[in-house]
């Protein structure tokens, strides 16, 4: 089936997944636990957990960012990599400035229900990660005439994660994250016979206070944020 990932392939820490030929889109979203705006975009990638399309049509992504730490309110899981992401996107779209919450979709700024393109032709990715050793693998075939430059970001996911705020715009409530961005590690694509592939290093957290872990991976040209192909499915415990 076009776009539709495997199941595991194997019992206990190994997962491997694998796209269909048809794009994968990668739905992000950039918030803050400082932002009075964000909570409802929170609730409703929250809502996409039970979406029959989760990792067979799209891989969800929530990355905290830094610039709404200074009002108020330090958000524990923003990271400085994170807030450079989003500038990244801004100076591809010619834009000099960031706000939260922000939708991507596909490296184009979006908004829910929006319509989305049908997934064209992008080639297919295939994961295998041993969660034991942190070990990640990675084969990527592009299709014809893609360019000759890719490069693969995986990010380790959290979901069920409960935080209590106590100052700033959102002080006095307790809000929920999913598809949190907990971790993210990037690398090049090696040309070889058949597919152009990568080895990473991406160990689980301990993170004891994380209900349910995910593992999202994607390719992309090297030096453009935007996703050609992407993979993603949930860790067990």
């Amino acid at each position: 089936m076009l776009g539709a990932l495997a199941p595991a392939a194997a019992a206990g820490p190994t997962v491997e997944w694998a796209s269909g030929p048809a794009r994968v889109a990668v739905v992000e979203l950039f918030t803050s636990e400082g932002c009075s705006s964000c909570p409802p975009a929170e609730r409703w990638l929250a809502a996409r957990v039970d979406d029959p399309g989760l990792w067979r049509d799209f891989v969800p992504v929530a990355w905290h960012v830094t610039y709404w730490d200074r009002l108020g309110w330090r958000d524990r899981f923003a990271r400085p990599e994170f807030t450079r992401r989003q500038y990244d996107y801004a100076a591809a779209w010619h834009e000099d400035s960031v706000y939260t919450p922000c939708w991507v979709r596909n490296g184009t700024e979006w908004r829910p229900g929006a319509d989305a393109a049908a997934g064209a032709p992008a080639g297919r990715l295939r994961v295998r990660y041993d969660a034991a050793a942190g070990a990640l693998h990675v084969a990527y075939e592009p299709p014809a005439g893609a360019g000759t430059a890719f490069a693969v970001e995986a990010v380790r996911l959290g979901c069920g994660i409960h935080s209590r705020i106590r100052a700033g715009e959102n002080e006095g409530r307790e809000l929920a994250h999913d598809f949190l961005a907990l971790a993210a590690v990037q690398g090049g694509l090696v040309p070889g016979p058949g597919a152009w592939t990568a080895a990473l290093n991406l160990p689980p957290g301990p993170d004891a206070e994380v209900p349910r872990q995910a593992l999202a991976v994607w390719v992309t040209r090297r030096g453009s944020p935007t996703p050609l192909q992407a993979v993603g499915g949930w860790l067990e415990h």
